[in-house]
């Protein structure tokens, strides 16, 4: 992307810019200041701090601008909203309007065409820049081999389904925690008159679909302390693709009991407004999701006409759709990495030292209404029946290390063998063949 093309870009997002500077009280000191936190540099210097990603709207982090900004009210902060992202940020980072921080994903790992972002990162592990890195959740930080962390996450997410408490109090039931609850609840849900106990968002490569929220944790779990098997899945050596067997009989059989009706799925127009909406009109007991998608619930709930007038208590629980019960996978969301080449690179620092402290990533979290990524993990009250997970059956992503690349194939896998496009045996034949459509 040339500076011309960059700039319409910006332009195209203007109204996600947004910028703040903020005063000093009568006596010369910030109003409010967090805890723990000192400034290093001089609070009286003048700059522009830019954070380049994909999210619409980022009220959350503009929170964050502001209460930098009690320390250094003269330091312009702003955000903005990149169309296209993951095809025009690699050409951003080049320009001569780079941004000074951007967002990153696991999924970018080991892609060609995101080397130059890797390659453009700041060492967020240099004991010289002095940021907190331990005050993250350890199975949640990535490090290349060479030891050097390339970006540090800012949430967390989760897949599981959003609950109608209510509904199930009202229908006399209890709240399944096992696979054979699960299938006992939906039967009964079922004679009561729910066409579809469990609904979601039905796509091949869609973070919250169907496909994705039932195989991704059950596959995880029969991967913990294989990181041999991980390791050629991730080269996608076919001689592990019946790896992918487990997950998809169990899937199979799950679907073949008529719980999740994919014809009343398929009438989503979307994998976010529309699976809030439709899981706010009340007659749906368990909604597939993630916990991005969860995080938009708050704000839609006064958006809606059905939840407003008819309210009701729900929760987000991991689906417990393995035999052993739910797992709690827990990985990074979006993440943040500092442009080594941009200018102002000391105070771009100083507010990734900021950021990165156990206070405001549980802020930032809670305010976008994600799971926090510190090792003492507040959660909004959405979250809470994930406290309840014993030990054994919380799975960090980085612990396993698998990839993009297997991920992709799993989750087209299971959308094949979900829809009926496909049996087991072929799905699992055709492993290394899907592409991320």
């Amino acid at each position: 992307m040339n500076k011309s093309v960059l700039k319409t870009a910006a332009a195209l997002t203007a109204a996600a810019m947004i910028t703040f500077t903020s005063g000093c009280s009568e006596s010369g000191k910030p109003a409010e200041q967090t805890a723990g936190f000192k400034p290093s540099l001089d609070t009286n210097t003048t700059c522009s701090i830019s954070v380049y990603g994909n999210y619409r709207n980022f009220e959350a982090l503009e929170t964050e601008f502001a209460a930098f900004n009690e320390y250094y009210p003269n330091v312009e902060l702003s955000y903005t909203n990149l169309d296209n992202y993951n095809s025009s940020i690699g050409a951003a980072i080049k320009s001569s309007e780079a941004p000074n921080i951007y967002m990153m994903w696991h999924w970018m790992i080991d892609k060609e065409e995101y080397s130059s972002l890797f390659d453009a990162s700041e060492d967020l592990s240099d004991s010289s820049l002095g940021i907190n890195l331990s005050c993250i959740k350890s199975g949640l930080l990535y490090k290349e081999q060479s030891g050097k962390v390339p970006m540090a996450p800012i949430f967390s997410t989760t897949y599981g389904m959003l609950v109608n408490e209510d509904l199930f109090t009202r229908e006399g039931l209890s709240l399944p925690t096992t696979y054979k609850a699960l299938c006992d609840a939906c039967k009964s849900l079922k004679e009561k008159g729910y066409k579809s106990p469990i609904m979601g968002y039905n796509a091949a490569n869609i973070g919250s679909s169907i496909s994705y929220v039932l195989s991704y944790p059950h596959l995880a779990a029969s991967l913990v302390g294989e990181p041999g098997t991980v390791s050629k899945l991730n080269a996608l050596d076919t001689s592990v693709a019946e790896t992918l067997r487990p997950t998809l009989e169990h899937l199979s059989e799950f679907m073949s009991l008529g719980f999740i009706d994919i014809n009343e799925c398929a009438k989503f127009e979307n994998n976010y407004d529309a699976v809030i909406y439709r899981f706010f009109e009340g007659d749906v007991p368990m909604m597939l999701a993630n916990g991005d998608v969860a995080s938009g619930t708050r704000k839609r709930e006064k958006q809606s006409e059905a939840f407003t007038a008819n309210p009701f208590t729900y929760k987000f629980y991991n689906v417990p759709i393995c035999e052993k019960g739910a797992y709690f996978l827990d990985l990074s969301s979006i993440q943040f990495a500092v442009n080594s080449n941009c200018a102002d690179l000391d105070m771009t620092n100083e507010f990734m030292r900021f950021l990165i402290s156990t206070d405001e990533l549980n802020n930032i979290a809670r305010n976008k209404r994600l799971v926090a990524v510190t090792n003492d993990m507040p959660l909004d009250s959405i979250y809470s029946p994930l406290a309840n997970t014993a030990q054994d059956h919380i799975i960090f992503g980085e612990d396993i290390g698998l990839l993009d690349d297997p991920v992709v194939q799993m989750r087209s896998a299971a959308y094949k063998v979900i829809n009926g496009e496909m049996t087991v045996d072929e799905a699992v034949g055709a492993f290394g063949t899907f592409k991320d459509e």
